[in-house]
């Protein structure tokens, strides 16, 4: 049995039908990646698994549990967390207050979030140097970072990442994808959604690609990198 079982999800938008009849799997440990245009449904595929839009047919499980029944909040109590595309931070909230609120759900008293900030500041260490300074402030790559932080601060059996590198300059899609591996290798596995295809099939494991609500090719990452479909739509290759 999958980590995760995605299967058959038909989700509406008023009367339209964005998702129809999705299917994919993801295995604990992987790096798994959804590729496609804009509009394709991969934010709506995020959005449906965490509880944020309901489907009206098919089923989401996590470890067997049906999750589309459960509330948003409860399925972050069951181990998901999403760090959204734009980052959703809270601008006028310290760095701090915001990774406290990564850990909102947890009993303060009988668990030790030091060492949860311990670890964040281990993988992003510029949040410790920003750790008092009022999130709207920092850099794109820094509040990018600080969305991944809060998530983690979780404790996320799967973590959602919706275009993490989103308007980051170069150097700083590297970095961030560098940390995804680091955070995969710790032992959390990762549903990543990504424009950069190259960079997010160089990451992953196994991918999806969507076009207009439906998956039409699925395979190994290396596989994909080498389809002439994919490498024309996506990879930018003649």
């Amino acid at each position: 049995m999958a980590m995760l079982e995605v299967s058959n999800i038909h989700t509406y938008y008023g009367n339209i039908h964005a998702l129809k009849g999705i299917s994919l799997t993801v295995e604990k440990g992987e790096i798994v990646t959804l590729i496609g245009a804009n509009g394709a449904g991969k934010t709506t595929t995020l959005s449906t698994i965490c509880g944020l839009t309901k489907p009206r047919q098919g089923t989401v499980t996590l470890n067997g549990e049906d999750l589309v029944v459960a509330k948003p909040h409860e399925i972050v109590y069951k181990g998901v967390s999403m760090v959204p595309e734009g980052r959703g931070i809270f601008a006028r909230l310290t760095v701090s207050e915001n990774l406290d609120l990564g850990a909102y759900h947890r009993n303060v008293k009988h668990q030790n979030l030091e060492s949860d900030l311990e670890m964040v500041f281990t993988v992003f260490p510029r949040l410790k140097e920003r750790y008092s300074q009022v999130a709207g402030t920092l850099s794109g790559g820094e509040q990018q970072m600080l969305a991944i932080g809060r998530a983690l601060m979780s404790r996320p059996h799967l973590l959602l990442l919706d275009e993490p590198s989103m308007g980051l300059a170069p150097i700083l899609v590297e970095s961030i994808f560098d940390t995804v591996q680091s955070i995969n290798r710790q032992g959390t596995t990762i549903l990543l959604v990504e424009q950069n295809a190259l960079m997010a099939l160089s990451i992953a494991s196994r991918g999806y690609v969507l076009q207009s609500g439906q998956i039409v090719l699925s395979d190994t990452a290396q596989n994909l990198k080498e389809n002439e479909m994919v490498r024309k739509a996506y990879l930018g290759a003649e």
